[in-house]
């Protein structure tokens, strides 16, 4: 029985851009060559980076882990083939700040040797056991957050006011000009793809799969809909730039609206790419941990195209692969045109969050026009799919208000670029948006240091203080046992009154010596001639005296 089409919404503001998806999209999926190195970052994803478990000199195999997942939100990385770890060291990495990190680099011996592949039993897998293996197969969002899917795939116990899960959204809408990687996939590798989301779904315990397609790829909704069951719905949506971020295509398939500051989960629908769906399948499936990702490489290069590059295959290695740069190439971007960033070094590799590559020449990305004043046309708040009002955000912003801007939403901003798009002044306000952002994180992170340090020191002033009252008191105790002892038990202690009697015999015969002393006219301090028993005597005075302790002090001999 053929579906009723469903009854699509339309969300606020969007674009409508030049596609250039022909560029890269009429050949098929093209395997990279082998190569003789490559260097794996271990900062891949959303979160904590993931702890090395090799050394230099160790040999691997495609699929090893290299990295561990550290953390909760993390997840390992794998090595791309077989070779040795010659070092361990920060390297380029795709990143718009530029900075280095963490990468291992493996000397390929060109045998491509394998660990065993280890498919696994979903349909009879307890859920939680399923999404500890596929943490450790190195899943991540492929679609551009690269979070951590093994959290995502937790369905667990919701947030307050939110239901439970109960619709899954596979995303293929692949909104900004260029990017056909998600096209090709859907066209060549549906059934794949739509394994994968039953996986989902039986990990999600959720009986609703709906895909959402922009209807400028009908190869690939064909594909889909011949490979679809009776729970999957394939669903043609406009092709409208943001249309496929999540917020927007969750409201374009349901008609849910996700709260501000919110998760698409908070209504009980989660959202996956579908990449993500396809490096799942084989995850599970064919036992294959995330070792490489299907890149568009497009724009001014020989053969632009969609190759399934390894992850670490360096950036120069994929242009050459494409044919090379053409003459007049002044640069790259990583990502689309407008969510994505200027390449600093093409010895950057490729990691899981690179979708696209796209070598820029002035004709195809003219120089942007100088920057004039705003004259608040609003032409940005009624492109922005957010509603926000983007004006305002960038005056605050231009001038470090930083709580104002807060609070005209500014992290509700996706970045999609709609504004700095339709802006007649050419303002990138995008580029604010952005300063803003990772200022307010910046003092958030330096008054969180601040009163940890606070505390520390608070914690350490309490505990001198309590240690100096323990010693006062301490001491105040055994003084007053001390004087407590030495008052009641001087007269009559056996001891004591014994050692008293030693003493005072020993002073007795001390002063019969004096007087023997002057009966045979030695004078007192004349010791030199002292009689050999007088000297014995006063040795054993003095060194009993040495032992009598005074009254409230504890005998050292006892």
């Amino acid at each position: 029985m053929e579906r009723q089409p469903r009854k699509l919404f339309h969300f606020h503001g969007g674009v409508r851009l030049d596609e250039h998806k022909a560029e890269s999209n009429a050949s098929p999926i093209r395997p990279m060559p082998l190569l003789a190195r490559y260097v794996v970052p271990l900062r891949q994803h959303i979160g904590t980076p993931a702890r090395a478990l090799v050394c230099v000199g160790d040999t691997v195999l495609r699929g090893q882990v290299i990295g561990a997942a550290e953390g909760y939100v993390s997840t390992a990385v794998h090595a791309p083939t077989s070779g040795r770890v010659t070092a361990i060291e920060p390297r380029a990495v795709p990143h718009p700040s530029g900075l280095y990190d963490l990468a291992v680099v493996i000397e390929a011996d060109g045998e491509d040797r394998a660990v065993d592949p280890r498919p696994l039993d979903w349909p009879h897998m307890d859920p939680s056991a399923l999404r500890n293996r596929i943490r450790e197969m190195g899943l991540a969002g492929l679609g551009g957050a690269v979070f951590p899917s093994y959290i995502k795939l937790n369905p667990g116990a919701p947030r307050e006011g939110a239901g439970a899960i109960h619709t899954l959204i596979l995303n293929g809408a692949e909104c900004e000009p260029w990017i056909t990687c998600d096209d090709r996939l859907m066209r060549e590798r549906a059934g794949e793809v739509l394994q994968g989301a039953r996986i989902m779904a039986h990990m999600l315990g959720v009986r609703r799969i709906l895909v959402g397609v922009e209807t400028n790829k009908p190869e690939a909704l064909a594909a889909l809909r011949q490979a679809a069951d009776e729970v999957t719905e394939i669903v043609a949506v406009p092709a409208r730039y943001p249309g496929g971020g999540g917020k927007q295509l969750t409201y374009t398939l349901t008609g849910v609206e996700v709260p501000a500051g919110g998760l698409s989960t908070d209504v009980g629908i989660q959202v996956f790419n579908v990449g993500t769906a396809y490096g799942l399948y084989r995850a599970v499936v064919q036992g294959e941990p995330l070792v490489s990702r299907i890149v568009t490489v497009t724009g001014h290069v020989a053969r632009p195209g969609n190759y399934e590059a390894r992850i670490g295959t360096c950036i120069h290695d994929l242009l050459a692969a494409a044919g090379g740069c053409l003459e007049g190439a002044n640069g790259e971007i990583v990502g689309g045109p407008m969510m994505g960033f200027e390449l600093m070094d093409r010895d950057a590799p490729v990691t899981k969050a690179v979708n696209c590559v796209i070598v820029k020449s002035p004709v195809l990305f003219p120089p942007k026009p100088e920057a004039l004043p705003c004259f608040r046309c609003g032409a940005c708040a009624q492109a922005c799919p957010v509603q926000l009002q983007p004006f305002e955000m960038y005056w605050y912003s231009r001038t470090r208000d930083f709580g104002k801007a807060q609070a005209y939403k500014l992290f509700d901003c996706i970045e999609c670029g709609c504004c700095s798009y339709v802006c007649p002044s050419h303002i990138p306000l995008v580029d604010f948006f952005r300063f803003a952002k990772s200022e307010i994180w910046e003092r958030e992170r330096e008054n969180q240091a601040a009163d940890q340090a606070r505390a520390r020191h608070e914690f350490r002033t309490f505990r001198l203080e309590r240690e100096k009252q323990e010693k006062a008191e301490k001491f105040a105790k055994a003084a007053a046992a001390a004087k407590a002892k030495a008052a009641a038990g001087d007269p009559a202690d056996p001891e004591a009154a014994k050692k008293k009697a030693i003493l005072d015999a020993a002073l007795a015969r001390a002063a019969k010596a004096k007087e023997e002393m002057a009966a045979a006219g030695i004078a007192p301090k004349n010791v030199d001639n002292l009689p050999p028993r007088v000297e014995k005597e006063i040795a054993e005075i003095e060194t009993r005296r040495a032992r009598v302790p005074h009254p409230g002090q504890e005998d050292p001999h006892d």
